[in-house]
């Protein structure tokens, strides 16, 4: 299924992984909304999860407000439990995960994780290990907004430490603690220079 609406070409597009809720913190869904703000501003378009609820929701309606296009794709199992965002510029009804997974990554230039749970992680991590497999070379960007994965990147460098991934992998991703400067990161790896210098919002 494909709900389309009629909007610009986009400059770029990035990919969003984030929470289907909101979090604990009002500054979770400001962060997002944020984040949706900077790429329609600055012309680009947002791919996601197609929820409507919680992150999902605030990154969405924020790139379409800022006059963004936003791609949607969502399994039918969870268009009812994500409410699944009807104002998508395209909204992809899929099967399953492994199919909402692939074409959200063939739909991106580059990968954003915001916030989340399981889902978000379970998204950043098998897009980070194609990146490792050579499956993909575009760049990923993890927001560590608020300290909110402090833990997970200790973690990851305890692994770096204990032998089991290398310096080359986590080179594979970026990561920051504010918005802006993480996208323009991100947009300039993916090639288009030009738009990441331009001043934010």
């Amino acid at each position: 299924m494909n709900d389309s609406v009629t909007a610009p070409e986009p400059a770029f597009s990035i990919c969003v992984y984030c929470g289907s809720r909101p979090g604990r913190f009002a500054a979770y869904a400001e962060t997002a909304r944020a984040v949706g703000q900077w790429i329609g501003a600055q012309g680009g378009q947002l791919v996601y999860g197609g929820g409507r609820a919680g992150l999902m929701g605030e990154v969405a309606n924020a790139t379409l407000a800022a006059g963004g296009r936003v791609v949607g794709v969502i399994p039918r199992a969870l268009v009812e439990r994500e409410h699944a965002h009807r104002g998508c510029t395209e909204l992809h009804v899929v099967e399953n995960m492994h199919e909402r997974k692939r074409l959200m990554a063939e739909r991106a230039d580059a990968f954003l994780a915001l916030p989340g749970g399981i889902g978000t992680f379970e998204e950043l991590f098998e897009t980070w290990t194609w990146r490792q497999l050579g499956y993909h070379n575009k760049p990923i960007g993890v927001l560590n907004q608020d300290g909110y994965y402090d833990h997970l990147l200790t973690f990851m460098h305890h692994s770096v430490d204990e032998g089991f991934m290398d310096g080359h992998q986590w080179d594979l991703i970026a990561t920051g603690t504010a918005a802006e400067p993480l996208l323009k990161e991100l947009v300039t790896s993916a090639g288009f220079p030009k738009l990441a210098k331009l001043d934010g919002i």
